[in-house]
């Protein structure tokens, strides 16, 4: 087993464009680091247009309860689902100003292999609005193509589980096989496999801002 990189972030901003992305791509992450630094997740759709998800943001909130992520730490936009290309540009400025405002040293939003509109515009935008900040691509198994994870990160039985109690959350979900506890232990075992550890969670890599250091500790 190879040496680890250790890396580390103040604040690390999670980006995503729906209701359940988030926890999808980085719920046993967050669960990690969730009580190592300071967090914001921010999804720009509340979903609330659709009658059938009239429950989903308080199954967002409790979702991200589980991971330990706070009602403060959660911002909801107001972007209507499946028409993000059309409000490109006021997309980057919201992030823009999320940038302004939070200033996070590492950012996580959905990978380039993912084909929904909605996701695709969220990452182009971010990687304009985070221009000097190193930014991660997570996946949505559900919308995403040729995702292969090359950056990776151990996380524990613990973190599993919690990310596992995070998605059942989401009633409004529950028949939806992405949900399913067993694809997400098994892509985390996946990951771990990738890597040699017993878990780990995926990312693509989309920017790193590094500057190296030689230290005799």
């Amino acid at each position: 087993m190879g040496q680890d990189m250790y890396f580390y972030g103040r604040r690390v901003c999670f980006i995503g464009a729906h209701p359940d992305d988030i926890e999808l791509g980085c719920g046993a992450l967050i669960a990690h680091i969730v009580n190592q630094t300071e967090i914001l997740c921010v999804t720009l759709s509340d979903n609330q247009k659709n009658p059938e998800l009239k429950n989903l943001v308080e199954e967002h909130y409790r979702s991200m309860a589980v991971l330990g992520v706070p009602k403060d730490r959660v911002i909801l936009g107001q972007f209507e689902t499946r028409r993000f290309p059309h409000a490109r540009q006021e997309i980057l400025e919201y992030l823009i100003q999320i940038n302004r405002t939070f200033q996070p040293d590492l950012v996580f939003v959905h990978t380039k292999a993912d084909i929904h509109q909605d996701h695709a515009t969220v990452t182009e935008e971010a990687l304009r609005a985070f221009r000097g900040t190193t930014v991660l691509g997570f996946d949505v198994i559900r919308s995403s193509y040729g995702f292969f994870p090359s950056f990776l990160v151990e996380v524990t039985e613990e973190d599993v589980e919690k990310k596992i109690a995070a998605l059942a959350e989401y009633k409004t979900y529950s028949n939806r096989y992405y949900f399913d506890p067993k694809i997400t232990r098994a892509t985390l075992i996946r990951n771990g496999a990738i890597c040699e550890r017993p878990y780990a969670e995926g990312f693509d890599i989309l920017r790193i801002v590094g500057a190296f250091r030689c230290s005799d500790s």
